[in-house]
């Protein structure tokens, strides 16, 4: 009975909801940060064979990704840090903390505490939306070629005069992937439909969606965890004296 009764409260000392955030957040971060280095290190490539001759004309675009790569280690770095923080949050505010510290010291800096990371976590919340929207964009490019490869193919079966689709074209320069002086900066026609048919195409848009629903599932993982920190501010803020937990 005594070990039945250890475990009850064990049990009943875990912040499920911060438990749960964090792995979300881990998952999201590991699958966005892996996918969106990759796929950025296929785009160089892509543009390099398809859409650029001169190496001076994609070398903003390769500082750039080499940049972000570095960035992406360094979101990586920052989540795990964030995720164990906010955990070890969830479990000072359960009831076998507050048993073990005493009251006071477990209201009184419990609560600036978790107000501190209420704050935080909404603005990361608010910062990583806009993330979000951002890392569509190469959804968006990468659905818009498809889409017009597919167009291509369709005028193709239909028609045999090559002037019919030499004149749907792909242009990089409009992305602002590439300076507007670069040669070829797009593809048209079959040369365009060959290149979606490459693997390189087909593994950088589907590293593109992974990382898209990677940054999604890292924003639901904020989510989650701005209701557990609030709710364990309104704990330690008006229910201090009841063994409430999130």
């Amino acid at each position: 009975m005594g070990c039945y009764d250890c475990c009850v409260r064990c049990l009943g000392s875990v912040p499920y909801a911060s438990l749960a955030a964090t792995l979300l957040l881990y998952a999201g971060t590991a699958l966005f940060c892996a996918s969106a280095h990759q796929a950025l290190a296929q785009t160089e490539v892509l543009v390099e064979m398809h859409f650029a001759r001169n190496i001076q004309d994609y070398t903003l675009l390769a500082s750039f990704i080499t940049y972000f790569q570095f960035v992406l280690y360094g979101l990586a770095a920052f989540f795990f840090l964030f995720g164990v923080m906010l955990l070890a949050e969830g479990f000072y505010t359960t009831s076998a903390v507050k048993q073990k510290f005493g009251e006071f010291r477990s209201t009184q800096c419990g609560r600036g505490l978790s107000l501190t990371f209420v704050i935080l976590t909404y603005v990361l919340a608010i910062i990583w939306l806009c993330v979000f929207a951002l890392a569509g964009i190469p959804v968006y490019f990468f659905y818009n070629m498809e889409d017009t490869c597919y167009t291509i193919n369709i005028l193709s079966e239909t028609t045999t005069s090559i002037n019919q689709h030499a004149w749907v074209c792909m242009d990089a320069r409009q992305y602002s992937l590439l300076p507007w002086h670069a040669m070829p900066g797009k593809a048209c026609g079959l040369t365009l439909a060959a290149i979606c048919k490459t693997s390189e195409f087909f593994w950088t848009y589907d590293l593109y969606i992974a990382a898209f629903a990677g940054a999604g599932v890292m924003l639901l993982s904020l989510f989650l965890y701005l209701v557990a920190t609030t709710y364990n501010y309104a704990v330690l803020r008006f229910l201090g004296r009841k063994a409430l937990r999130c």
